[in-house]
Order: structure tokens, then sequence, then C-alpha cells
């Protein structure tokens, strides 16, 4: 018989119908409750696997956005693949391994992005990988006190490890709202006597010290680090030369260093770094002053922390509108610089701010600027430090807009007088030395010409000693103004001192 004429036996299966019904059966043991409870000794990997799944759930864990280098440029690179998920301000690593290194988005189209890196040095490549880290996220903590950190809130110094806070915060966050911030209401005496008597500062006030290099900022700053009367001092030290970091803590932060927090950024970061140091440091002066501390936030300087924004501006495309500045100079500073003062509680933020003056214009864009975002101005000037006095405080160019809320009435009275024979010998000493001003011909100019020289060298000052033989700077200047009120003799007080008459015939 042949082959197709063959037939299977009586009740016998059809071998493909055979192995169907093995398959039917295979698949019935496989079911998805046999996966997820498997018996005992069997699929343990699998088991393993599932459970550290249902522990993850929908965690962020499992996935990473990435994206790849589209192009190097100088200062920044392009990247493709993240346009959709990331926003202004997020980290991004560049690179694989131990060679990884952090950049900024500062830039986005709806293909590309453009990242600043955050490191001075980078080895960036066409095609490295791109891994999306997500906005920057700070846990400032008590810990931070006594201690030295860089612009992400690691530790500089050889402390070791920073306990972190609990709580994340955004270090460019903004400004407290304006109806619910506390009023300022009490003064704070910095042991600058210049300050003290003509530049009165308040608790909650944001002033500026204004200078060009050489005229004694960092002395002046030295002597404001160490004032009395502030529960926390934290200090921004944006683009300073890298040797005088050490130097500052070392040697001018003295017993004020145990209650005292330095953020640093050297002037080789990255600028990127050097911007989030200045709103670190803000960071934490805030987080200070929100658990009820008077907080003395130092930042030196905003000029260098203008020019990193100027470099990202310049970098993410905007176009140069003054000196080379982008628009976003002024909204940063703005953005930085309303962040300090009084918060919604009782704590406060009293911010000192250097300004270095480029060639002595004190009319330039960054201090312009500054200017008239703060709440008062101290100028520093050239002139004055090469007589060597020091601080070098351009007494009638500086100004406090708290003045009447830190000094009453009487003070404020003794001040003016003392102002205005201040500014009497400014005008009338250059003329003497040029010949024009005779002795003699001005009872007020001698009498300026007499005492302004003795405030001016009460006032020098390299530490923070008082003043000998008196209480405090008020009671002194006192003693002098008072000799410039005594008329002179055989005239009242209040008249007018007038020629002789012409005698009769003449």
């Amino acid at each position: 018989m042949s082959e197709p004429d063959k037939q299977p036996a009586a009740g016998a299966m059809p071998a493909s119908s055979s192995r169907m019904a093995a398959a039917g059966a295979l698949v019935r043991h496989f079911t998805l409750d046999g996966i997820a409870n498997p018996p005992a000794g069997r699929f343990r990997r699998l088991a393993g696997l599932l459970d550290t799944a249902a522990m993850l759930g929908n965690s962020e864990a499992l996935t990473a956005r990435c994206g790849r280098v589209l192009s190097v440029r100088q200062n920044s690179v392009i990247i493709a693949g993240l346009s959709t998920w990331c926003g202004l301000g997020d980290l991004v690593s560049v690179g694989s391994g131990a060679s990884a290194w952090r950049a900024q988005i500062i830039a986005a189209n709806p293909d590309t992005v453009t990242a600043k890196p955050m490191t001075a040095n980078v080895n960036a490549k066409v095609g490295d990988p791109v891994q999306l880290l997500g906005p920057v996220v700070l846990r400032p903590s008590a810990a931070w006190k006594g201690r030295v950190l860089d612009a992400l809130g690691e530790p500089l110094d050889d402390g070791g490890p920073v306990a972190p806070g609990g709580e994340a915060f955004d270090p460019y966050r903004p400004a407290p709202d304006a109806m619910k911030r506390a009023r300022i209401t009490r003064g704070a005496a910095t042991g600058v006597r210049a300050l003290d008597l003509f530049v009165p500062v308040c608790h909650g006030q944001r002033i500026g010290i204004f200078g060009g290099a050489g005229t004694g900022k960092s002395q002046l700053l030295s002597l404001l680090v160490n004032s009395h009367g502030f529960d926390t001092v934290v200090v921004g030290l944006i683009g300073e030369r890298g040797r005088e970091v050490r130097e500052f803590v070392e040697d001018r932060l003295g017993e004020s260093g145990k209650n005292a927090t330095v953020i640093a950024s050297t002037g080789d970061e990255a600028p990127s770094m050097r911007i989030l140091a200045a709103n670190t440091a803000m960071l934490a002066a805030e987080y200070f002053r929100d658990r009820g501390d008077s907080v003395l936030l130092i930042i030196d300087s905003l000029t260098r922390f203008a020019h990193a924004v100027r470099e990202v501006g310049l970098a993410a495309g905007e176009m140069p509108v003054v000196r080379g500045h982008t628009t976003l100079l002024y909204s940063s500073l703005s953005n930085l610089l309303e962040r300090a003062g009084p918060g919604e509680g009782s704590g406060t933020i009293t911010g000192i701010f250097s300004v270095l003056v480029d060639g002595d214009d004190h009319n330039e864009p960054v201090a312009d600027a500054v200017r008239g975002i703060l709440d008062g101005h101290v100028v520093l000037d050239r002139s004055i430090a090469a007589m060597g006095r020091f601080p070098a405080i351009d007494i009638p160019m500086s100004l406090s807009r708290l003045s009447d809320i830190a000094l009453d009435k009487s003070r404020r009275q003794l001040v003016r007088e003392a102002r205005r024979l201040i500014a009497t010998y400014e005008q009338a000493d250059e003329m003497r030395r040029l010949g024009g001003y005779v002795p003699g011909a001005d009872e007020f100019v001698d009498t300026a010409l007499a005492l302004v020289p003795q405030i001016y060298a009460a006032l020098s000052q390299d530490d923070n000693t008082g003043l000998p033989g008196a209480r405090d700077p008020f009671e002194w200047l006192e003693g002098i103004v008072s000799s410039a009120r005594t008329p002179p003799q055989g005239v009242v007080a209040g008249q007018e001192r007038r020629p002789p008459a012409p005698a009769a015939g003449k």
C-alpha cells in the first residue's frame, strides 16, 4: 500500500494534533498567575525581578532621559534629544563613566538645547551621550555653619561631609511676597565708625560698597564680617582669586568663623558656577533667616557675578545692549538682590554687596543698576586710599536711605551738622592748597578746616576698637561739632556777623 493510502489506527491521534495538544498544555502551565506566584524552587531569578519591579512601581529610577552632543562650541555644547523634557537651569551629565562632566541648560529650541559647562576644562566631542539630571536642588542645614562650601553645597575645607537638611530648595527661588514681608524697624551697629555715624545700616537693609581696584573694599568687608549683633554670617566669595579664599577664612573671619558659612567660587571656575554660588549664598542666608536668625550676608563681588551673567547671556544667543551686557543682567541682579532683606517672620538678612567699579566710573552699567536697587551706597575713593586713610569712604558721596530709621532725631541733626562741616572742608581745602583762600575770610570755613581733619583721623581704623575716652562714636562726634556751634566772642548765637557801619561823613 502506498504512503497516501496509509490510515491512522483507530483511536490514534494524528501527529500534528498531538503536538498542538502538548503546546496547549505548556501554555496553560505558564499562566500569569503561575509567573507571579511560581512554585517554590522554580524561576527564582524571575521572581526576584518581579518583586523588584513591584517595589519600584512607576519610579523614574527605571528610566533616564538621554540625548547626544550635536555640536561643540568654545564655551557651550548643542544637545539633541532633550528639547521636550528639560527646562532652563536643568543639569545634564555629558559623557560616561569617570570622564562625565556636568553642564547647565541655558537655551532651548524645538530640536536642540544649549548647555553651558559647569567645569572650566572639558573635553566634549560630537556624539557624546548626555543624560538629563533635572533641576538644581540644595539641602541647606545647620551643619553649614562653620564650613567652606562650593556652589553645589559640597565641602571645600577638610571638615568632612556636610549633613544635608531635610528639605530641598531651589537656589534660584523667588523673593518673598512684598506685602507679607516684615518692616525694617531697628538699626544695626557694624563697629565701623564711618558707617555707624554717616551711613547707618539697619537690620534687613541692603547696601552696596562701590570702589575701584585697590581702594580697600576687602579691608572694609573684613571689618564688617566681624560685626557684633548678628546671629549668623554668610559670605559669598564670587570670582575671587584662589589664594584669597583661604586667607579670608583663616585671617579675617576670626571668632565669627564658627557662626559663618562661606560659599566660594573662584575666578577660574565656569561662569555657571559663579552665578550659582551667589544664589547658593543667598539661599543659605534665607535658610537661617527663616529660622528666625539675624543674618549678615556679604557677597564679594556683584561685578564678577555680573560678568558671569554676561558670559552666559552671550552664549545663550542674547544680543548685547550696553558694554557687552545683555538684558539678562538687569533681571538677574533684581532677582538676586530682592531676596535679601526681612522675611515673613522675625528673621532678617542684612546684605552687604561689593561692586568693583570698572575704570573708576561710578556710572558704568553694573554700578548704576545696583545703586538703583539697593537701600544705600558707600563710595570708596582712590585719592583717599592714596593718602593712607582706610576705610577710604567718600562721606559726602555716600548715603543710607534708611538713616531715619537707624538714627533718632537728635543724632540725625548731629550728623547733618557734621556733614556740613565735611562738605565745607572738601570745597575749601582744595582752594586753600591752590592759594585761593585766605584764613580769616570766613569763620565757618576756618572751623571746618580745623575740625574735619580730627574727624577723618578718628574715622580711620583697621579693627573694631572704639574711640578712646568716649562711650560711643556719637558722644565723641557731639564733642567735635559742639565747638563749631560756639559763636565767636561778642557775637550772639544765631546772629550773623556784619561789617561795621561806615563813620558819618565818609
